[in-house]
């Protein structure tokens, strides 16, 4: 495993900075087996999935190390006392670069007839809340830096909430338009922080790691 991926290992956990293009778990099909679970599991058997980042995202994950973390650390995630930022840099210029955080509050929904797509949907939709704050903006380029919250956990949150705002991820395969997908050859997404009790002592563990864009 390429040294900056391996954040940090003890007795009960493993924190990672998974690249982008990188399954998290294996899919379906002998060629998606190749995975950051996997890679991790042929070095530390006992490691086990906690949670998992879409294969564009890149950033922090953590596994747990036993049952006994597994369960403790799934647990946090469940009642949501885990802490998580992104980055990631949007089309379009933001007002307020430097103010205060604001809020997105939007259901989200599966899009049934393009699946696994998700969409805003105000009826059958899941209660979806992310915080996001406008770090900087680059008006040449027409894109936005921003950091992200997410207070619930839907698949695809970040990259629904931010496309319903009118500002769709850089490189987001899956809901940017032509022109957007075309300005990066990756989803600028990033998991830049990750903080949680640990699951063997309780003590507070806080990690950060750099987006690389």
């Amino acid at each position: 495993m390429e040294p900056e991926v391996l954040i940090y290992v003890d007795d009960h956990l493993i924190v990672l900075n998974k690249p982008s293009g990188l399954l998290s778990v294996p899919g379906r099909g002998h060629d998606k087996q190749d995975c950051l679970s996997a890679r991790v599991q042929a070095l530390y058997p006992d490691a086990l999935v906690v949670h998992r980042l879409d294969m564009a995202t890149s950033g922090l994950i953590v596994m747990a190390r036993g049952a006994a973390a597994q369960r403790s650390l799934s647990a946090a995630f469940a009642d949501r006392s885990v802490h998580k930022r992104y980055e990631a840099v949007v089309s379009g210029s933001l007002t307020g670069t430097g103010q205060a955080w604001q809020t997105i509050a939007l259901p989200i929904g599966v899009d049934w007839p393009n699946r696994p797509l998700r969409v805003i949907d105000t009826d059958k939709g899941q209660p979806s809340v992310t915080r996001y704050q406008v770090l900087q903006t680059h008006a040449s380029r027409n894109t936005s830096r921003v950091a992200l919250e997410p207070l619930t956990g839907r698949t695809h949150q970040l990259r629904v909430h931010l496309l319903a705002m009118g500002h769709p991820i850089l490189g987001d395969a899956l809901y940017a338009p032509a022109p957007v997908l075309a300005q990066s050859p990756r989803l600028l997404l990033h998991a830049c922080e990750l903080a949680f009790a640990h699951p063997g002592d309780g003590r507070a563990m806080q990690f950060t790691c750099a987006a690389e864009f």
